[in-house]
């Protein structure tokens, strides 16, 4: 028997319309004769989901007893039973209650796939066992019912339903998800646009990696060679030098450019390994490819433009990146080079882009010193080709019975001379030359075996022979060292160039500017030492590098190296003695270290004086507050005062309790405002140390609430919720000033919502008005002190309640943050770390959101 085939509708969130979706196929289905049956589905009182049941064929649910509760399930031997050509089943990650014949509903759907039943399903993304972690950080909720991406996978149709963040808020705010006592929760908690932004990208994701798995699929089934260019795929072709880093961010900013591009580094190692490519400069770059979302890939190849080509069209690339050749323009006489055969061999389906780079020998460093500039390497291969090369080429011709003549003698001879130049430099073409000198005379002059030269004509060829040879290995050895002078020139303007660029942007901090320095001459130790007279001890300004081996770094005399900046500073070195030739560079990093030093200064000069202002600001605003805000209540509380003690009035007693009540509400108001004021102080002078502690929220905030008039606020704090590690005095202070700001500004009749739940490790108090609301430009001006949004009268206070509540929250590690109610007003969002003596009870929302 065949088996059936699974049909999977995947939505991003609940309510994007899966189910809708799954009904719609069925209603299609039935209409060209197909037999179909509805094994489970759950409209979950959506009326529209409700209406397109009708019509079609219900199996009846099982019915099971769980603690004392009467739940419906799936009836998989009525299915079974049934059989009908396609079953419908809701909720593919459903968790069965115990009792059923299958832990998990997705168990289920197995057995009647396996009986050769079509079954359609749905899913939400975020119940895919390997996306659980990534969407508790996201959300705050770990999904308790899962099912593994594996089921998902093998489905042979895979259908995404997608709907925007406005819109599912939209729909949700309009009742057609949950209940409308639910829909305020659901928008401020799960369904936040955040949110829903984040799970839709993780559903597009994952339905394109499926859809490029199908495509490898039918690929490798029909034998399909040539570039399908569907996706950007980038291959970056490294060689295991530092210009690899070079190339692989070049990659990165290309697929940057288009969505979905992907990056794949590729290192091709002989089948031999022999290779010169640093294991250290691989690792930087696998990290650094890893880092920019790429992966990185080694190959062996003998072949390496074959290697790369065949990966590149085994991963269906659209473009190649290589670096510009490293190889001197003679070596072009080897072959055209990886670069010039990828870019000829790789046929029109795939671009090959050659990138320049700047090739730094041994990181950033300046080059070495002269006498170890062509490598041991290549200095033996030089002694061997000017001293054993000769000795083998006379024993050639030697042997040769007509030999080709001194001429062609002398020539070959220069040959090897200047082979052993350009291998070795002057001395083994130096060597050559003598040797060559002496062999020609001794083998190939008459009379042969002797170092005697009977004709005159051969002593003037065997001279020539060797000044030729000795002027060739001169001008090859002065070739190389100006290369060398000019490649040192090349990396000292480099330099300077850095740092001239840096102090044009000044974007080079102390630290930074010394580890550069460090690394640059490869030194352990760098330090910048100042003192303030000639008589001070000197004092470090700033410090780069590890310890200092047991010989601390407290005077410039200590150091290996050191670079007077001035009388009283110096740039101090431990690690080497440097060459003369590198102080001239080393004192640009010395003057450029000063002048960051006097820039960090000046700067932490004008964040004073910007406190100072900030200081004289508030204290303008201060003596304001106290001309007219403190003088009100004060007059109100003289005129009662003065009427109460006049002799010429004889006052009713309602009329004294009505002048009293003034006098006490004056007094409040201007106790309040006080309070406030000292509060402000206390933080702008940061004197304000929080007591932290564990309690529960429904212990301080129902304290927090004896400002306001009775009734203007509903409370809503779960008894689950985890404790809070708190400041009680603080959070009662910053939760007063948030409620009576909300009833402020609330119309008459609506009450302000004060609701609190669990995310993750943190606990929301979300304090909701209906009031006009603020725009999204001023919701953080709002917090600063004496600031009041909007034609609010002076009197209503000075401005400094939301001010004092954000400071009490930071204070106490947390946050306070405004944000639009749904529907209308603005929202209080204080966020609070939950205390770790007690788990978070997670709310009762994963039940709501497996539809």
């Amino acid at each position: 028997m065949a088996r059936g085939k699974l049909r999977i509708y995947l939505g991003a969130a609940p309510g994007v319309g899966k189910t809708y979706a799954m009904l719609s196929e069925a209603h299609r289905r039935v209409e060209r004769g197909t037999d179909i049956a509805v094994a489970f589905v759950e409209h979950h009182g959506r009326p529209r989901t409700e209406v397109m049941l009708h019509g079609l064929e219900q199996i009846q649910r099982r019915e099971l007893t769980y603690r004392g509760s009467v739940f419906t399930e799936m009836d998989v031997d009525a299915a079974l039973a049934r059989k009908p050509a396609v079953a419908l089943v809701d909720e593919l990650a459903h968790t069965n209650v115990p009792g059923s014949r299958n832990a998990k509903r997705w168990q289920d759907i197995e057995e009647l796939l396996e009986a050769g039943i079509d079954v359609i399903s749905t899913v939400n993304i975020q119940h895919l066992e390997s996306l659980g972690d990534v969407v508790e950080s996201i959300t705050g909720v770990r999904q308790r019912e899962t099912v593994p991406d594996e089921v998902v996978r093998r489905a042979d149709q895979i259908e995404l339903v997608d709907m925007s963040p406005q819109a599912i808020r939209r729909r949700m705010a309009h009742g057609n998800i949950y209940q409308p006592d639910k829909v305020d929760a659901a928008l401020s908690n799960y369904f936040r646009p955040g949110n829903l932004t984040a799970l839709r990208e993780l559903a597009l994701l994952w339905v394109a990696d499926r859809v490029d798995e199908y495509l490898q699929e039918y690929r490798a089934e029909h034998s399909i060679r040539s570039t399908w260019q569907a996706r950007e795929r980038i291959v970056v072709g490294l060689t295991g030098g530092p210009e690899g880093r070079t190339l692989i961010r070049r990659a990165a900013r290309m697929a940057a450019k288009g969505s979905g591009s992907e990056v794949l580094a590729v290192y091709i190692a002989r089948s031999d390994g022999l290779t010169s490519a640093s294991p250290k400069e691989l690792a930087v770059q696998r990290t650094l490819v890893e880092d920019l979302g790429g992966t990185f890939h080694h190959v062996i190849g003998d072949d390496i433009p074959s290697a790369l080509l065949e990966f590149a069209r085994g991963v269906n690339a659209t473009q190649i990146v290589l670096g510009s050749s490293r190889r001197k323009t003679w070596q072009y006489v080897f072959g055209p080079g990886v670069g010039a055969t990828v870019a000829r061999e790789s046929g029109p389906d795939l671009d090959v882009h050659i990138v320049t780079h700047e090739e730094v020998a041994k990181g950033r460093g300046l080059p070495v010193t002269r006498g170890a500039r062509l490598g041991r390497a290549r200095i033996i291969a030089g002694w061997l080709v000017g001293v054993v090369g000769p000795a083998l080429l006379s024993l050639l011709l030697s042997g040769l019975a007509n030999g080709p003549g001194l001429a062609n003698d002398v020539l070959l001879f220069l040959f090897l001379t200047v082979v052993a130049a350009l291998l070795g430099g002057q001395l083994p073409a130096l060597a050559s030359a003598a040797v060559g000198s002496l062999l020609l005379n001794f083998y190939f002059t008459p009379p042969t075996h002797t170092l005697t030269i009977s004709d005159p004509q051969n002593i003037v060829a065997i001279a020539i022979f060797f000044a030729v040879a000795v002027s060739v290995a001169s001008v090859v050895d002065l070739a190389a060292r100006r290369t060398h002078q000019a490649a040192r020139l090349r990396a000292e303007s480099e330099i300077l160039s850095f740092l001239a660029g840096s102090v044009l942007r000044g974007e080079t901090t102390l630290s930074a500017l010394l580890e550069r320095v460090r690394e640059t001459f490869g030194m352990d130790t760098v330090a910048l030492l100042e003192r303030r007279s000639d008589v001070d001890p000197w004092t470090c300004a700033g410090r780069a590098g590890g310890p200092d081996k047991g010989r601390p770094l407290l005077r410039p005399e200590d150091a290996d190296v050191d670079m007077p900046v001035g009388d009283h500073m110096a740039l101090a070195l431990t690690g080497r003695v440097l060459p003369a030739e590198d102080r001239r560079v080393l004192a640009a990093f010395a003057a450029q270290a000063a002048v960051v030093l006097d820039r960090q200064r000046l700067v932490g000069e004008a964040e004073r004086a910007r406190e100072l202002a900030e200081g004289n600001r508030i204290r303008t605003a201060l003596l304001a507050a106290v001309s007219h805000d403190l003088r009100t209540p004060l007059a109100s509380i003289k005129a009662s005062v003065t009427s109460l003690r006049s002799d010429d009035v004889a006052w009713s007693p309602q009329d004294e309790a009505e002048l009293l009540a003034g006098i006490e509400a004056g007094a409040d108001r201007l106790d309040h405002l006080v309070g406030n004021l000292l509060d402000m102080s206390r933080l702008q002078t940061g004197t304000v140390t929080p007591l932290i502690r564990e309690i529960d929220l429904d212990e301080v905030v129902p304290m927090a609430l004896g400002g306001v008039p009775e009734g203007s606020v509903t409370l809503d704090i779960p008894e689950e919720l985890p404790m809070v590690a708190v400041d009680p005095g603080l959070l009662e202070r910053s939760v007063a000033n948030l409620v009576e700001n909300a009833v402020k500004y609330s119309p008459d009749g609506e009450a302000v919502l004060v609701a609190a739940s669990a995310l993750g490790d943190r606990v929301e108090l979300r304090i909701a008005d209906r009031g006009p609301g603020v725009p999204d430009s001023a919701k953080d001006r709002i917090f600063e002190p004496f600031q009041r949004y909007g034609d609010v009268p002076r009197g209503a206070g000075v401005g400094l309640g939301l001010a004092v509540a954000r400071g009490f929250a930071e204070a106490m590690g947390g946050t306070l943050a405004a944000e639009d109610t749904p529907g209308g007003g603005m929202t209080m969002v204080l966020t609070l770390r939950a205390a770790g003596g007690r788990p978070p009870v997670r709310p009762d929302l994963p039940a709501q959101v497996t539809t």
